[in-house]
């Protein structure tokens, strides 16, 4: 039980290091379209992040197929196709000369992973306390439960 327990600890950090670096590319993004940074730069620190995104949503959804967990891996499964079909086509990278052109699209795609990610870390936060629930519901204490003794007080 408490391997059940850990694992979605492990899912939700990686989860939560999905939603700071979309979060992160966004906010490049919004700096670059009011003018504090420079195309350059701001391509390079949203490239950076790229790919080290790519991978850790691959693992989250390889770990979700691994156990068992088949209703979240199908919901995870069309963002990793548009990350692999993105990196296929050499289009997963933000271009310095034409990161104008493209801000507004870009922008709403991260967004819209962003929303993607939050809706993916709900799900992983209702898991580790239906876990909880369970493992205080059937602990080994017997008729010791905490929660009555938490109420009396």
């Amino acid at each position: 039980m408490a391997l059940i327990f850990l694992f979605w600890f492990l899912m939700s950090a990686i989860n939560i290091a999905l939603i700071a670096s979309t979060f992160y590319q966004l906010l490049c993004l919004l700096d670059l379209e009011s003018d504090d940074i420079n195309p350059f730069e701001a391509s390079s620190r949203i490239n950076f992040w790229v790919e080290p995104e790519f991978l850790l949503q691959g693992l989250f959804c390889i770990l979700l197929l691994v156990t068992g967990h088949w209703i979240m891996f199908l919901l995870g499964v069309p963002l990793v196709c548009y990350h692999v079909n993105l990196y296929m086509k050499r289009k997963h990278l933000i271009d310095v000369t034409e990161v104008f052109r493209n801000l507004k699209v870009e922008k709403k795609f991260r967004l819209a992973k962003l929303g993607f990610y939050v809706i993916f870390f709900a799900l992983v936060i209702a898991n580790i306390i239906a876990v909880g629930k369970f493992w205080v519901s059937h602990s080994d204490f017997g008729d010791l439960d905490i929660r009555f003794s938490i109420l009396e007080h």
